[in-house]
């Protein structure tokens, strides 16, 4: 069955759902009705602000809270508020959120409330040690979060070999390890890292990490955990070759496994997603141009039933 936007006043993409107060909140970026060019650095996304949207079932029509946050209310941010998530602990509300510094280099901040739909009021400074883009927060059965995050390209993701920021640094030789998204631990308090990033290695079948060329298996962007089971499943966008893959594995913190692909490329540049249970069923979010007519910068969030298989494998879907 062809599924229609959630919402067609505003454009959305990116969506980031979760289960809050018996209800579905879907963290999305808001695209603008901009006429601007494409490039692969994506300055096209000019996104400045964030609204969330809720559901009372995935079937049910979605409300726009509106205004939960804007660009100029985040001392440190300059422009480009991209894919958000959230989190609830301490009775409070956490957002999450990547944009650029003064200095044009991508952080990521975090941002407190007490209704999950907002509004928040960001931390003056974002997370230490923090780059590039796509936070994902992922609560464990032990109560303990983690941090996935990391996007090539415009992500900057590649421009952090050595630790520092080198602007032109380029993603590695084809025949060379994949970057890897990253993973942190957070810090009760939920404003920091409480681990240093490191590594969430995606490995073959064989145990080998991916290489660099491997295009159709490799991170790129969209890092989603999510556990069934005892399994955790580390899901993400292949980005140029526009797939959502998963790869599974016994720890938070990695390795996966790859385990194949499970969502064909949309209409539009970027694929985005989230996989949420609700009530005993699961769904997967994730946007598409549709809305637009094909504008990459102009999509709209979309949901779907997911199914797993009786070995856990996710079945493939149709957009």
């Amino acid at each position: 069955m062809a599924r229609q936007p959630l919402v067609t006043h505003i454009y959305t993409a990116d969506p980031s759902a979760h289960v809050f107060e018996g209800k579905l909140f879907i963290y999305p970026s808001h695209d603008l009705n901009l006429e601007v060019e494409d490039n692969d650095l994506g300055d096209q996304y000019r996104m400045t602000d964030y609204h969330i949207l809720s559901q009372e079932t995935p079937d049910s029509p979605a409300t726009d809270h509106g205004e939960a946050l804007h660009v100029s209310q985040v001392p440190w941010a300059s422009k480009q508020m991209w894919a958000p998530d959230a989190a609830y602990a301490n009775n409070r509300y956490y957002l999450y959120f990547p944009a650029r510094d003064k200095e044009g280099i991508f952080r990521i901040g975090v941002a407190t409330g007490t209704r999950p739909e907002g509004p928040f009021k960001a931390e003056p400074e974002p997370i230490k040690g923090s780059f590039s883009i796509d936070p994902c927060v992922f609560r464990d059965d032990d109560g303990q979060f983690y941090m996935y995050f990391g996007g090539l390209w415009g992500g900057q993701l590649q421009c952090w070999p050595t630790g520092k920021f080198i602007a032109d640094a380029e993603t590695p030789p084809v025949d060379q390890k994949a970057l890897c998204p990253k993973v942190a631990k957070l810090t009760g308090d939920m404003l920091q890292f409480a681990t240093t990033p490191q590594d969430a290695v995606i490995v073959d079948e064989n145990g080998a990490p991916l290489k660099s060329g491997d295009t159709s298996r490799r991170y790129f962007e969209g890092p989603w955990m999510h556990k069934y089971k005892d399994t955790y499943y580390f899901s993400y966008s292949t980005g140029d070759t526009h797939l959502l893959c998963y790869a599974t594995g016994k720890s938070p913190m990695g390795p996966f496994t790859f385990r194949g692909s499970f969502l064909p490329p949309v209409l539009g540049w970027t694929t985005h997603h989230s996989i949420v249970e609700f009530k005993g069923r699961w769904f997967l979010y994730y946007h598409d141009s549709t809305l637009s007519g094909g504008v990459s910068h102009r999509r709209c969030v979309k949901v779907q039933e997911l199914f797993y298989e009786a070995d856990g494998s996710i079945r493939p879907m149709t957009p």
